[in-house]
């Protein structure tokens, strides 16, 4: 059986695809142009794939999935309408997403060294997560 530091950093894990996944699916009906729609479903693509792989490894520790915290959602999606009926365009959609970026990032650092014993291979996946964030922050800088 894997340690509990290897489940909970890979339910930390899941949880942070699972909430960017979501996000993205939000706004994407907002976005107009299609070069910034095609980055946004190519990183729902690498979460999506990387969820699987979560959902994998947490099977084989016995354990289930984690589903973002409703609060989390439930600001995340208020926090989303809000700016957009104040504003819209694709420089919000950036603002938006660029913020969840970097506290999924934040986060995500936090899990890593909090549970400092996880596997190998859950620490990977989770800086799999991290890079995959950091690319979409990286490539939505120019609609800022």
């Amino acid at each position: 059986m894997e340690n509990m530091d290897t489940i909970h950093l890979l339910k930390e894990c899941d949880a942070g695809t699972k909430m960017a996944v979501t996000s993205i699916d939000e706004i994407l009906e907002n976005v107009t142009n299609p070069a910034m729609k095609q980055i946004l479903s190519k990183s729902k693509q690498h979460h999506k794939q990387l969820e699987k792989e979560i959902h994998c490894l947490l099977a084989d520790c016995n354990s289930d999935e984690k589903d973002p915290a409703l609060m989390a959602l439930g600001m995340s999606w208020l926090k989303t309408n809000f700016k957009l009926t104040m504003e819209s365009g694709d420089a919000v959609v950036a603002d938006l997403i660029t913020e969840g970026c970097d506290m999924g990032i934040r986060s995500l650092y936090k899990y890593l060294n909090q549970y400092s014993a996880a596997s190998e291979t859950a620490k990977a996946i989770c800086n799999k997560v991290i890079t995959i964030e950091d690319d979409l922050r990286r490539d939505l800088r120019c609609y800022l």
